[in-house]
């Protein structure tokens, strides 16, 4: 056979429609051809739901006419699906360069019901913490704590309680603190922790806020006040709703 000829009878070759000697043959060149190997693989599936198709003449004429097309038929498809696989694959790396580009940045959140549903895009002006970007699109309960310290809260209702997030500011470290949520009844709520380093928060030579946010399973409106406590058990900031 022909290099050309034994590329090309990969397709008859996983038909089984070749002749016992060239099937021999192609066999051969299969160990020496990883193009070829390739593609027996991909065409092999298609093989098998065409095994069960015989020829509708007996002509052996028609017998090689009918392989061929089956053959280019398979080329075709097999052909088409990569062109469409390469298609989707650059239009994605493009949309993924523009992103990047841009300096915008997308996700996705879970919604009350549990679905997935696509979160707000933020350009580069805008580039905040989720827990930063909860508390500024709120407004916030505020309050006056100790040594100077201050900060706010805003409450987000969910179906499963209160999402809540805190901006902290005039604190300094090493502190362990927690945001707490006390409600009508006096129940104690813990919706998150974190610690303070040395430099603190909204201070001198460290001026950026803290943000901090934390789920609870109690309503807004079952929900008296938040506390800022150390681990120690000091309150360092109370926020009355």
């Amino acid at each position: 056979m022909s290099p050309e000829v034994e590329h090309t009878d990969v397709g008859a070759y996983a038909l089984g429609l070749l002749e016992e000697e060239d099937r021999r043959a192609f066999a051969a060149h299969l160990t020496r051809c990883a193009r070829c190997r390739r593609e027996l693989e991909e065409l092999s599936g298609m093989a098998s739901v065409l095994s069960g198709l015989g020829p509708v003449e007996d002509d052996e004429e028609d017998t090689r006419r009918a392989s061929g097309a089956a053959v280019a038929a398979l080329r075709r498809k097999r052909a088409a699906e990569r062109r469409s696989r390469y298609v989707m694959l650059a239009a994605g790396v493009a949309a993924s360069v523009t992103l990047v580009a841009g300096g915008v940045v997308a996700g996705f959140l879970m919604d009350d019901g549990g679905s997935v549903s696509a979160a707000p895009t933020l350009g580069p002006d805008s580039m905040h913490s989720p827990a930063e970007a909860l508390y500024r699109s709120g407004t916030p309960l505020t309050g006056v704590g100790e040594s100077g310290i201050s900060g706010g809260v805003v409450m987000e209702p969910k179906l499963w309680g209160t999402h809540a997030a805190l901006e902290l500011k005039g604190i300094l470290g090493p502190l362990e603190c927690e945001l707490i949520a006390v409600s009508k009844t006096g129940e104690r709520r813990v919706l998150t922790g974190w610690s303070v380093p040395r430099k603190g928060y909204g201070v001198p030579g460290s001026p950026d806020p803290l943000y901090v946010h934390g789920g609870t399973a109690l309503k807004p409106e079952e929900i008296d006040r938040f506390e800022v406590v150390t681990t120690t058990g000091t309150t360092l900031l109370t926020v009355s709703t």
